[in-house]
């Protein structure tokens, strides 16, 4: 029998973060034995939806609402991801605003398969009468200037956002978040870690084991990723990355658990009630073989 060649790196493209360097730099610093191997691509998740949908890369940090969209070829991970609560999107204004003022406006939003946008889409129909007007997409690092400078009405922002947005002179409409968890109970579901499925059972065990391992080596020593998390901050605050790390790196980013699942099953039921994404039957969230057991 002839020896089959080890598999090489897998690529894993995930966001320059606080949440995702910090979860990850374990991993792609090669400090988990056995692990398997990473090629690291940094990417915003609007890329890297973008790239699920077209079905590249091994690993990719995406929204929770793009997964109607990939399922097919990725499976979600039960680990590494964004979810919890509290830390829910922020819809912000120049002046102090209603939901009822945002009825026609231009509102921006950091993509239309974002998790973001569908909380925004789902607020929206409970509270504003008539619906916004234009949606327009921008990087989500742009869309506060945008809004401070005029040029959207309003701004729909995640990540660090909720952190900075006084320096820009805005101020808070709604909060996504409290919207949802006072609506569901449920924790919020943000971006997801989905691995192809053709990766076989064997290595996305072997994927879902490493994710865990540098979670948990990340909690035992934080100031080892230090440095790496703040190269990649985009010159963030160092008490900003910290408390950016504390809200979205919790108990959901090791297991996902009965609770999470149910959170993401609920988003995108109700997204799909909406007609804002393709009905998704509860079973596609498992993952294949010995892991989603």
């Amino acid at each position: 029998m002839t020896a089959e060649a080890a598999p090489g790196p897998l690529g894993i493209a995930y966001s320059p973060c606080p949440n995702d360097t910090f979860v990850f730099h374990a991993w792609s610093h090669g400090l988990l034995p056995g692990a398997p191997a990473v090629d690291v691509d940094f990417a915003d998740i609007d890329i890297t939806n973008g790239r699920a949908e077209r079905g590249e890369g091994d690993l990719l940090k995406v929204s929770y609402a793009v997964l109607p969209w990939v399922l097919d070829e990725y499976a979600l991970l039960p680990c590494g991801g964004a979810l919890g609560r509290g830390c829910g999107p922020l819809v912000l204004t120049r002046e102090p605003a209603t939901a009822a003022d945002l009825a026609g406006r231009t509102v921006a939003v950091p993509g239309e398969r974002s998790t973001a946008y569908l909380l925004f889409r789902l607020w929206a129909a409970a509270h504003v009468p008539g619906g916004v007007g234009e949606v327009r997409v921008l990087p989500f690092h742009e869309i506060m200037p945008a809004v401070r400078d005029g040029a959207v009405d309003a701004g729909l922002v995640i990540h660090e956002a909720r952190f900075t947005y006084q320096r820009f002179g805005l101020h808070q409409l709604a909060d996504m978040g409290e919207f949802w968890e006072a609506s569901t109970g449920h924790p919020i579901p943000l971006g997801a870690i989905i691995a192809k499925r053709s990766l076989g059972p064997e290595r996305l065990a072997a994927v879902t084991d490493a994710i865990r391992a540098s979670v948990r080596r990340a909690w035992s020593d934080p100031e080892a990723s230090r440095d790496y998390v703040l190269a990649h901050a985009q010159e963030m605050d160092p008490e900003v990355a910290r408390a950016h790390i504390d809200l979205y790196v919790n108990e959901f980013t090791a297991d996902l658990g009965e609770a999470g699942y149910a959170a993401i099953h609920e988003l995108l039921t109700r997204a799909a009630d909406e007609g804002l994404v393709p009905r998704l039957p509860a079973e596609a969230l498992a993952v294949p073989g010995p892991v989603g057991a």
